[in-house]
C-alpha cells in the first residue's frame, strides 16, 4: 500500500484510552488491554490448520519452513499473499477497537525484512502487510507492539519461530552468526520505525519472542539483549522495549538489566503447557490465576523482589491443550495423554486432566462454543477475567489471539461472540475479589 505523506494521530481506541498523540502513562492504573494478531504474518499450524491439512504426514510439513520449501518460491508466494490478504483486514482492527481493546501485538518474522542463503521463506511480502496493519491500527486508535516472532536460526525450535527443531540462535555452530544477523534485522527495523510517522503508534518494540533460555547460555542472551537495546536506542527508536523472560520465571530477573530506560519484562502465562497446572480442577485454576499469578506479577513489579515493569504478552482462557496441532502438527495432547514428541523427555503419554474425573476428552473443549453449557461458559469467562485481574497488577496484557480457524477458546473474536469473554475488555464482571463457585458442584465435568 502507498503511504500518505501525512497521518492523523488524534484517534483513540475508546473513552478510557488516550489519543495516539498523547503519551500513555503505562502503570497499574493505566494497564494495557490488548490482543495479539497471531497466525497472520508468522504462520502457526494450529491457528490456520487449513494450510497444513491437505498434506500427508509422511511429507513432514509442520511449519512455515517446510511448507514454503515444499511449495517452492512461486507457489509459496501465491499462498502466502492469499493468506496475508484474507486472514486479517481493516475490519479486524475495527472489531478489536469495538471490543474495548486498546493495543495490538503484531507478531512478524525476520523474513519480512530479509532472507539468508538456504532460506525457503517468502521474502518481504510480510513487510507490506505489517505496514498496512500499523496504518489500520492508527485509524482505529490502537497502539502497536511490534513483536519479532521469528529470528534467524530459530530462538526456540518451535514452529512459530518458522522452523521446528534445532535452536541455532546463539547456540551451536552458527549461533553467533545468527545472533549478529538478528542484530542486523533490528538495526534495519529500528532505523525505519524511528521515523516521526511511527513515534506515536509504535508503543512497544519486542526484541525476541520466547527465547528458549532453559537450553541457551543465559549470559549470551543477556549480552545480546544489551547489544540490541544499545543499537535500537542509537537509532533514536524511543518506544518501550520488551524482552522475554525466557521461561526462567519472573523472579530470575530481579536485579538484571537495571538502569535501562523504558524497558519492560514480557511474560507468557498459560496453565496448559505445564503438566502440574493443566491437571488442576476448574475452581483451582481460577484460584491459581487470582493468587499465584497475581503474587508473581506483584513480585515482579517490585524492583526489590523482581525486575520492575512487567506485562503479560500472551495468555488465553483455554484450560486444555486439545486444540488441533497446538503441540505440533499430528501430535496429540497432554490432556488425553497422547502427546508423542518422539522424545522421552517431552512425551506425555498419561492423561493429565484432573484426577478421578473420568476419561479425559477433547470433543467438548473443541466444540462450537454455542453448544457449551451455561456453567461451562460461566467458568470460561470467569477464568479469563481472573487472569485479566492478575495481569493488571502489572502493566497489562495481550490476549493470544484475536482469531483462529478452529480453536474458539484461543480466539477473542470467537469468545466475544459466544459470551465467554467480556463484551468490553475494560469492563469485566469478575475481579478476584468475589467468591469463586464450586464448579463441580454446579455440574461442570472436570474431564473437559
Amino acid at each position: 500500500m502507498g503511504l500518505n505523506s501525512t497521518w492523523d494521530d488524534s484517534t483513540r481506541a475508546n473513552e478510557y484510552s488516550l489519543p495516539l498523540d498523547q503519551p500513555w502513562n503505562y502503570s497499574t492504573q493505566n494497564p494495557i488491554r490488548g490482543v495479539n494478531i497471531g497466525g497472520w504474518l508468522s504462520i502457526e499450524p494450529w491457528i490456520t490448520p487449513s494450510l497444513f491439512d491437505i498434506y500427508s504426514a509422511n511429507l513432514g510439513i509442520v511449519d512455515e519452513y517446510t511448507l514454503t520449501n515444499h511449495l517452492g518460491p512461486g507457489k509459496a508466494a501465491q499462498l502466502i499473499e492469499q493468506h496475508y490478504s484474507t486472514f486479517v483486514t481493516e475490519q479486524t482492527f475495527a472489531d478489536i477497537q469495538a471490543a474495548g481493546l486498546d493495543h495490538v501485538r503484531i507478531p512478524f518474522p525476520y523474513w519480512a525484512v530479509c532472507t539468508y542463503p538456504g532460506d525457503p521463506y517468502v521474502p518481504q511480502i510480510a513487510w507490506r502487510y505489517l505496514l498496512r496493519g500499523i496504518e489500520w491500527a492508527r485509524k482505529h486508535g490502537l497502539r502497536v507492539n511490534l513483536d519479532l516472532h521469528a529470528l534467524p536460526g530459530s530462538q526456540n525450535g518451535w514452529n512459530h519461530s518458522g522452523r521446528q527443531g534445532v535452536v541455532a540462535w546463539l547456540n551451536g555452530t552458527d549461533g553467533d552468526l545468527n545472533g549478529q544477523r538478528s542484530l542486523d534485522v533490528h538495526n534495519q527495523l529500528s532505523t525505519f520505525f524511528a521515523q516521526d510517522r511511527y513515534k506515536n503508534i509504535v508503543a512497544v518494540y519486542g526484541l525476541c519472542n520466547e527465547p528458549k533460555m532453559m537450553m541457551l547460555d543465559t549470559d549470551r542472551v543477556v549480552n545480546w539483549t544489551q547489544n540490541a537495546i544499545s543499537l535500537i536506542r542509537k537509532n533514536n527508536m524511543n518506544a518501550y522495549i520488551a524482552f522475554g523472560d525466557g521461561f526462567l520465571g519472573l523472579a530470575h530477573w530481579q536485579g538484571k538489566l537495571q538502569g535501562i530506560d523504558k524497558l519492560i519484562l514480557d511474560a507468557h502465562q498459560y496453565v496448559i503447557f505445564n503438566v502440574a497446572q493443566i491437571s488442576l480442577n476448574h475452581q483451582t485454576k481460577i484460584e491459581f490465576a487470582c493468587s499465584g499469578w497475581t503474587a508473581q506479577t506483584e513480585q515482579s513489579m517490585d524492583r526489590s523482589t523482581g525486575f520492575g515493569p512487567t506485562i503479560n504478552g500472551e495468555w488465553s482462557q483455554a484450560d486444555t491443550d486439545c486444540a488441533k496441532y497446538l503441540n505440533n502438527v499430528n501430535v496429540g495432547s497432554r490432556w488425553q495423554g497422547t502427546m508423542n514428541m518422539n522424545d522421552p523427555s517431552l512425551n506425555v503419554l498419561s492423561p493429565m486432566c484432573p484426577p478421578n474425573s473420568g476419561t479425559c476428552e477433547c470433543a467438548d473443549a473443541n466444540a462450537d462454543p454455542t453448544t457449551f453449557s451455561t456453567v461451562y461458559k460461566q467458568w470460561l469467562k470467569m477464568f479469563a477475567e481472573a487472569q485479566m485481574a492478575s495481569f493488571e497488577k502489572g502493566w497489562g496484557w495481550f490476549y493470544w489471539t484475536w482469531q483462529t480457524e478452529t480453536s474458539p477458546q484461543w480466539s477473542w473474536k470467537a469468545g466475544l461472540a459466544a459470551g465467554i469473554l467480556p463484551q468490553k475488555a475494560y469492563a469485566p464482571d469478575f475481579n478476584c475479589s468475589q467468591d469463586i463457585p464450586d464448579f463441580a458442584g454446579l455440574g461442570l465435568p472436570e474431564n473437559y
